[in-house]
């Protein structure tokens, strides 16, 4: 389900992504969604593979991970579900087996109802089986998961919530197969409970569930193993969101040459805010310039004028007040890139500033997105045309400011809701968090996963904002762009440390 920039909502049969190239011919950035996979399985059926060969695969390379992980382990304890993932459970039991290793199998349902491979995967495992509410923890087991896997949309039974429960308060190493049972496949969300794993082995590509909050958080180390399916059947599938990476970006990332001047590398007008909140532009300005802008002013009000002259160096400053000082600024076409919002102050003035620039590039972030709360069709509006030139930089209050309708539609992952409001807005979305996707209106999207959790701290949206500016200072196109600076940041903050502050961020930035 997606709701569209019309407002209505609609459920297309499979979101469409046009990726670059070298993204769509690499599986290590495809996420396939759980009804995508689905359709895999189906596909490499009908090829004539054959499919109970796929599930052998699979369940061996499960076992194969959980002797290499857990070599100390006193019992390997298999819970198989219902379906093909309990399928995968009786494959790998039987190869632990097979190893030597003590081997315990507990089920979910009556086997009697098992179908197809699952079926033949039972019959051919020799262990006697559990009803799986019988199962109790013991010092030394190591679990394999093989209840859901990616494809569950409901929540759990009580049965394996209790089971989670055992194994949780007993602090024992799980490897998922697939996917850890509760976790919804297709948003990363929790259903009702969910197992903790220390490893999670999937099969031919990620799933969004591996990589969204709190399903990341969730699978632990993830191994995607080819069980040989064609890759030609699965990239078939594979959308509408994708790995971020530089392989989407590398690219058209800019490449000063012997003939570069300051001019050619862009100028960047990041928007100061009043005398008591000038810190935010002026790191989002040190951003933009270490990002790579050739020139870099900081447009401030002239009671913060000698606030922030005190504090710059190579940054610039232009005392812009009003309507008339921004009209007369715009006059040089030179003046084509500007960040809005940080520090700036919630109101009119931000909204006129903002509506004043539509036919520049604008990243508006912070006080920017919330001064449109009321209206932010006024805003869609005015950059609807012609170029993508719009970045929105949103945490999760701020969308659900902008995009209510699209933060209360429960059923949406953080993907659709992020290419819904980029739809709608007709701008880049960069829906923010541990998880930030980053979407564009022609229906890209980016998932990033490199940043680390001390990126959680003031000022650092900030400078996020500023290195996206200064990249689309230089004429990077504005997904791109986004893209880039989201993977520079994550990079930045790892480079930067446990005790980074945003100030200290800035240096680490390397494009």
């Amino acid at each position: 389900m997606i709701i569209c920039c019309s407002g209505v909502l609609c459920v297309p049969r499979r979101l469409g992504i046009c990726f670059d190239g070298a993204m769509k011919n690499d599986p290590e950035h495809w996420l396939l969604s759980p009804a995508a996979m689905g359709r895999v399985d189906q596909a490499a059926a009908r090829s004539g593979i054959w499919s109970f060969g796929l599930m052998e695969k699979a369940g061996q390379a499960v076992a194969a991970a959980a002797l290499r992980l857990f070599p100390e382990a006193l019992r390997f304890v298999v819970l198989c579900g219902p379906g093909n993932n309990g399928g995968d459970g009786y494959v790998a039991a039987r190869a632990l087996a097979d190893a030597g290793a003590e081997t315990a199998v507990f089920r979910l349902d009556d086997p009697a109802r098992l179908k197809g491979d699952a079926a033949t995967a039972f019959a051919v495992c020799p262990i006697a089986t559990d009803a799986l509410d019988s199962y109790e923890p013991r010092p030394g087991d190591a679990i394999i998961d093989a209840i859901f896997g990616a494809g569950l949309d409901r929540p759990v039974p009580e049965a394996v919530a209790a089971v989670i429960a055992r194994v949780d308060g007993a602090d024992l190493p799980v490897i998922a197969v697939d996917l850890p049972s509760g976790l919804d496949g297709r948003t990363g969300r929790v259903l009702g409970a969910a197992f903790k794993a220390r490893h999670t082995v999937t099969f031919m590509a990620r799933k969004p569930g591996h990589v969204l909050m709190p399903g990341r958080r969730l699978c632990g180390g993830l191994e995607v193993y080819d069980i040989g399916i064609p890759q030609r059947i699965v990239e078939s599938e594979a959308g509408p969101g994708g790995l971020n990476s530089p392989a989407a970006w590398e690219r058209l990332l800019p490449k000063p040459e012997a003939q570069t001047h300051k001019f050619l590398r862009g100028h960047l007008t990041v928007f100061s805010g009043p005398a008591t909140a000038t810190g935010a532009a002026r790191l989002s300005a040190a951003a933009g310039l270490r990002a790579g802008a050739g020139l870099v002013t900081i447009a401030s009000p002239r009671n913060a004028l000698e606030a922030n002259a005190s504090q710059l160096t190579a940054v610039m400053l232009k005392p812009v007040d009003d309507h008339a000082a921004l009209a007369a600024y715009l006059e040089d076409p030179r003046h084509s890139t500007f960040v809005l919002g940080p520090g700036f102050g919630v109101g009119a003035k931000a909204r006129g500033f903002a509506l004043a620039l539509r036919d520049r590039r604008l990243v508006l972030d912070a006080d920017g997105i919330t001064s449109f709360r009321d209206d932010p069709s006024v805003l869609f509006a005015a950059f609807s045309s012609g170029e993508t030139r719009l970045v929105l930089t949103p945490h999760e209050g701020e969308f659900a400011r902008l995009f209510p309708d699209v933060a209360d539609e429960k059923t949406l992952s953080k993907i659709d809701m992020a290419l819904a409001a980029a739809a709608r807005s007709h701008a880049v979305v960069v829906y923010k968090g541990p998880d930030t996707v980053i979407a564009a209106p022609d229906g890209r999207a980016l998932v990033n996963t490199n940043a680390p959790p001390s990126l959680a701290t003031a000022g650092s949206g900030d400078v996020l904002a500023g290195i996206i500016g200064g990249l689309l200072a230089q004429g990077m196109p504005a997904f791109e762009a986004a893209a880039a600076a989201v993977w520079h940041h994550g990079r930045a903050g790892s480079g930067a440390g446990r005790g980074l502050t945003a100030e200290g961020l800035i240096n680490h930035i390397e494009l």
